[in-house]
């Protein structure tokens, strides 16, 4: 389950920050001047914090609540302690319970897709195969026997079977090692970097610019201690960017709020922003554009008299067998228990399960011998066969190998003595929304490619009747270049890739994220956006890999625990259209932060301009507190607020600082400029203090709300609304008192 904040942690961090700690000092220091009116901007650091605190109090709730629906649970077996008979304990009762419930000594049951949490010793095994490379680093999967140990944080690829607890929590073998391994690429937020980034140097700056400021007015302009004061706090406030960090981190926590609301549980927030900027989604065709229910739809003879020595009837016992051989299960595996009747024909004596790699199951009978069911492209090469079964997957259905061979292997090239039996010709059904959805995607701008471990011409047929564009593009996987380089010069050229084994997958996504190396320009890789910013739609143990290395992985509720776990986003109804929604929330969300930031950024940048410039010139920086809480209300707090609750599916690109700062760079220099402006007419007209103090004030507030208003285009109703409300509200507050913010009367 997603471990959210306590309520302290929640307090905590919206309290007990650097900038809230500075703006305290500044209140201290403000009061030591004795002009109280302005410490006006504590009210809305106090009000900041308040706001994160119920907000991210709000989402927390929901967000629990979401949880316990895509909580890992553990089968446990009601066994007696010390039981070891196979029988007694695949046959006893089973109770669904918490990871965190569990204890040494209760056994487990164990299936393909789980993740072990638990260290255990295995008491059964049905053809068991771990991945351990969390570990070990090593992919190839590890065969486990009765007695071998299993590892937490590990998990089941294929077989399954029964273990018993050893160690639980802490006490798990190397468990800080596992919790390292299994760490997954966290997801990529390239707005977040930039205002660290900002953050970072302006957070060294505040202090020895404040300090200079504080000594040349109080020193050289000789503007008495309370007044150089009040100067320093003004220039120094003007520089903290709170209110984009305010901004950000509320707009994060309420997007996590509303996506919970449309069914998905962020397990990271950056993945919001990752999300919006997606161009490229890689997904299965299972359960997304299909309805991942399949069903038999005919069972074709090779030959009228197999070399096996089978007829129908035989062929039928046989795939009962199989069928009914594994306690595990998949789509696959449903179907074929759904068509054929569990007879128990014959005894089962040794079991292969199915897994990605090798394409196939197998079972051992013990008076008919060994068989294979699987790809028929991993099984034999017979031309007549493989024409066959391509006859049918051009048609959209699956189909199916039984072959009897000499003895089971782990290795398709190593399979002896095979004779082919029968071909099981299986049909899925395209889901009703498909079409809708794909075409969603392709007017957002986002390259669907399918990644499926079935034939690619049965892929490309259905991706077809989903109306999915390119579909027509189809390659088999095993046949793509191993060399990345070449591999990204191919994978763009596909929107179709068959027979995918969960490296290849692996390698796929990559190749789309380094982008092809012909197309590559130096600004690129100056820049590094050299490709594409990748999305996994995965819900199987086949689809970990791929998962953890795009920008931002999707997984299906219903899918296996590792999917689950290693997502940055899961989708709890399991229902791929919903992305729809999905997708246009997290382009709003992160489409608004950056709209908003350049009105931040345009008053940071200012401020700093003008203290290093009053700095030099020697004189009293040109504003007050009090008046930089009100240009900062109208022009930048209250409308950013209003832009960031707007509803919008904008295209989100890369370069995020590139284009805030073409706004608030203009904006920061034009209120620089304004100023040295005022400063010449005084030097020039002797204006006075009080008549300076009035210009910058307006010309000040004038210049932030023609930042706004370039903000809001393109204008329409609400943002024009809005532009003119704030500048009603900032004149009017000038009218009204303007003594209150030490300017003369306009009237």
């Amino acid at each position: 389950m997603r471990k959210t904040k306590s309520v302290s942690q929640i307090i905590a961090a919206h309290t007990l920050t650097y900038f809230n700690f500075l703006n305290l000092v500044l209140c201290v220091l403000v009061l030591i001047s004795g002009q109280y009116k302005n410490i006006l901007f504590m009210g809305v650091v106090v009000s900041n914090a308040l706001i994160g605190i119920v907000q991210e109090l709000r989402v927390k709730k929901l967000i629990d609540r979401l949880s316990v629906l895509t909580a890992t649970k553990a089968r446990v077996i009601q066994v007696d302690a010390g039981t070891t008979d196979p029988e007694r304990i695949m046959s006893a009762e089973i109770e669904e319970v918490p990871n965190e419930s569990l204890v040494v000594g209760q056994v487990i049951r164990l299936v393909a897709g789980d993740q072990i949490v638990c260290d255990g010793t295995v008491l059964v095994s049905e053809g068991m195969e771990v991945d351990e490379s969390m570990l070990t680093g090593e992919s190839v999967p590890v065969h486990k026997n009765i007695g071998d140990e299993l590892f937490s944080g590990t998990h089941i690829v294929a077989g399954g079977g029964a273990a018993v607890i050893i160690h639980t929590g802490e006490d798990n073998y190397a468990s800080k090692l596992v919790e390292k391994a299994r760490t997954k690429k966290r997801a990529s937020s390239e707005m977040q970097d930039a205002i660290n980034r900002i953050i970072r140097y302006v957070s060294f700056a505040l202090i020895p610019i404040g300090a200079a400021l504080f000594c040349i007015q109080y020193f050289r302009a000789h503007a008495g201690m309370s007044d150089s004061l009040v100067n320093t706090v003004a220039g120094v406030l003007g520089m903290i960017p709170e209110g984009l960090v305010l901004l950000t981190s509320i707009s994060f926590i309420l997007g996590v709020g509303r996506l919970a609301g449309k069914r998905a549980l962020v397990q990271e927030m950056e993945a919001i922003e990752a999300l919006a900027r997606v161009n490229t989604l890689c997904l299965d065709k299972t359960g997304t554009i299909t309805t991942g229910a399949l069903m038999v739809e005919k069972v074709v003879r090779i030959r009228e008299v197999s070399e096996a020595g089978t007829d129908e009837n035989e062929i039928r016992r046989l795939m009962e067998g199989i069928a009914h051989a594994f306690s595990e299960t998949n789509v696959t595996g449903d179907a074929l228990k759904a068509f054929f009747e569990d007879t128990k024909p014959y005894k089962v004596i040794d079991t292969l399960p199915f897994n990605s790699r090798r394409k196939y199951m197998g079972v051992v009978f013990e008076e008919a011998g060994a068989y294979v069911l699987g790809a028929p492209d991993f099984i034999t090469k017979e031309k007549q066969i493989l024409q066959k079964s391509e006859e049918y997957a051009t048609k959209g259905y699956r189909v199916l190998l039984l072959s009897k061979v000499d003895g089971m292997t782990d290795m398709p090239q190593d399979l002896a003595g095979v004779e082919p039996v029968a071909l099981i010709v299986l049909s899925d059904c395209v889901k009703e929304d498909a079409p809708e959805t794909l075409k969603f995607f392709r007017d957002m701008g986002v390259q669907i490619r399918i990644i499926s471990g079935d034939n690619p011409a049965t892929v490309s047929a259905v991706a077809l009747m989903a109306g999915l564009e390119g579909g027509e593009r189809y390659i088999d996987a095993t046949t793509l270049p191993t060399d990345p380089e070449e591999l990204r010069r191919v994978v763009g050229k596909y929107t179709v890739f068959g027979r995918v084994s969960p490296e290849k997958k692996y390698d796929i996504i990559r190749a789309f994220q380094a982008g092809d190396p012909d197309d590559v320009t130096e600004d690129d890789k100056k820049s590094k956006k050299q490709g594409c910013v990748v999305g996994m739609v995965g819900d199987g143990v086949n689809d970990v890999l791929a998962l953890k290395e795009a920008d931002c992985s999707i997984a299906m509720a219903n899918g296996a625990d590792a999917a689950r776990q290693t997502a940055h986003i899961v989708l709890t109804d399991s229902n791929f259209a919903s992305m729809k929604n999905i997708v246009k929330e997290g382009r709003t969300i992160i489409g608004n932060i950056e709209r908003v930031s350049a009105l931040y950024l345009t008053k940071t940048i200012y401020s700093v301009l003008l203290c290093v410039l009053f700095v030099i010139i020697g004189k009293s920086y040109p504003f007050i507190p009090i008046q930089l809480s009100l240009i900062g209300a109208t022009a930048i707090g209250i409308p950013s607020f209003l832009l960031a609750l707007e509803q919008h599916d904008e295209v989100v690109i890369s370069g995020f600082l590139r284009h805030v700062l073409r706004i608030s760079l203009p904006g920061a220099i034009g209120m620089v400029l304004v100023t040295c402006v005022v400063q010449i007419l005084d030097k020039v007209m002797m204006l006075g203090p009080d008549v300076v103090s009035t210009l910058n004030m307006l010309l000040g507030g004038a210049v932030s709300l023609g930042v706004l208003v370039f903000v809001c285009r393109p204008m329409n109703k609400v943002r024009l609304a809005m532009c003119v409300g704030m500048t009603v509200i900032f004149v009017g507050a000038c009218l009204i008192a303007p003594q209150f913010f030490g300017i003369l009367p306009i009237l």
